[in-house]
């Protein structure tokens, strides 16, 4: 059950140490300790608050600021350009969502976001040996979206990797204790375009409502200079303002599942009463689809039984998706 938004304004900023922010260098070079120190980190983090920004991660502003730019283009198409590749038309759900068309939050009456979706060229179904790049579509007027995307997918998959190792590592498991279940893993890469609205707007028509995330990280690169991200702490609702830099990053159902809730997943929502649109760009990042989904080593004890059944991955992800959107979504 979600609870009800309530009033716009009664939101009060985050200080960061509410949010951790947690330097990923460490993750990226060859030296145990500082790898280890960097895991152990990330895992207080997944583990008291189910969100954290990291900084140091290895992707230049400048590839980021390319997936604004080109987003900022797509949006900027007809509508009627934009709706010939609506998301109805990709048996993934791939492609263009129009403004309303989804509704996060079951007690609201719409999210207030158009968004780009592009599903896995990697990833692989029950029945077809390769899927994602003839699922996905893309605009014939713009054909700098796709190949800007494509690469920046590329670049959030090895940063998502990252994270695994850092899981396994936290967790006193080999460093790729993950990695055959990352070959052809369900990803998808989203830009969502959110108009401003006024602090006086209805509470129950927001960028979009509060929700969690489905499978088991999410990266979110934010647009400098406009907070809408707010995060749920148990007590009440927080600003999660963009930093330099930085990505946030998030746990996701499918992984709590599978830390036997020893990891959180955190319910959030985005409210945009910046006065100005405002462009987000999450990574959404699974595993392989056919994943055995038991709970990790470490995460079950005699305090701390399983409780969830084995579960494959894919078909969690897809019953999720679907009871959202309908059958046939990634």
């Amino acid at each position: 059950m979600v609870t009800a938004v309530g009033d716009l304004t009664s939101v009060r900023t985050a200080a960061f140490d509410e949010i951790p922010i947690v330097d990923f260098a460490g993750l990226l070079r060859d030296e145990p300790g500082a790898k280890l120190a960097a895991a152990h980190a990330i895992r207080s983090a997944c583990e008291t608050v189910g969100f954290f920004y990291i900084r140091n991660h290895g992707i230049a502003e400048a590839d980021v600021e390319r997936i604004f730019a080109v987003g900022r283009r797509f949006f900027a198409l007809s509508l009627e350009e934009k709706l010939s590749i609506h998301k109805n038309l990709s048996p993934q759900h791939a492609g263009y969502t129009p403004l309303l068309a989804e509704n996060t939050d079951a007690s609201n009456s719409g999210d207030l976001h158009e968004s780009f979706d592009m599903v896995s060229p990697l990833a692989q179904y029950p029945g077809r040996t390769a899927a994602g790049a003839n699922l996905n579509l893309w605009p014939q007027s713009l054909p700098q979206l796709k190949a800007a995307l494509d690469r920046y997918f590329g670049q959030m998959l090895e940063l998502g990797k990252r994270l695994f190792e850092a899981v396994a590592l936290s967790l006193g498991l080999p460093e790729d204790f993950f990695a055959a279940n990352l070959t052809h893993p369900i990803a998808m890469l989203r830009i969502n375009s959110y108009p401003p609205q006024a602090v006086n707007a209805d509470a129950r028509q927001i960028g979009i409502g509060a929700h969690t995330d489905y499978e088991c990280f999410t990266i979110l690169a934010q647009q400098p200079g406009i907070t809408a991200l707010q995060v749920w702490n148990g007590r009440e609702w927080i600003k999660a303002p963009p930093i330099p830099g930085t990505f946030v990053v998030n746990i996701a159902d499918l992984l709590q599942r599978w830390s036997n809730d020893a990891f959180l997943s955190t319910r959030h929502r985005a409210i945009n009463t910046s006065g100005a649109a405002r462009l987000s760009i999450p990574f959404f990042l699974g595993v392989n689809y056919d994943t055995n989904i038991a709970p990790l080593p470490g995460c079950v004890s005699a305090e701390r039984p399983g409780k969830y059944p084995p579960v494959i991955a894919g078909d969690y992800v897809l019953q999720r998706l679907n009871e959202t959107y309908g059958s046939g979504k990634q």
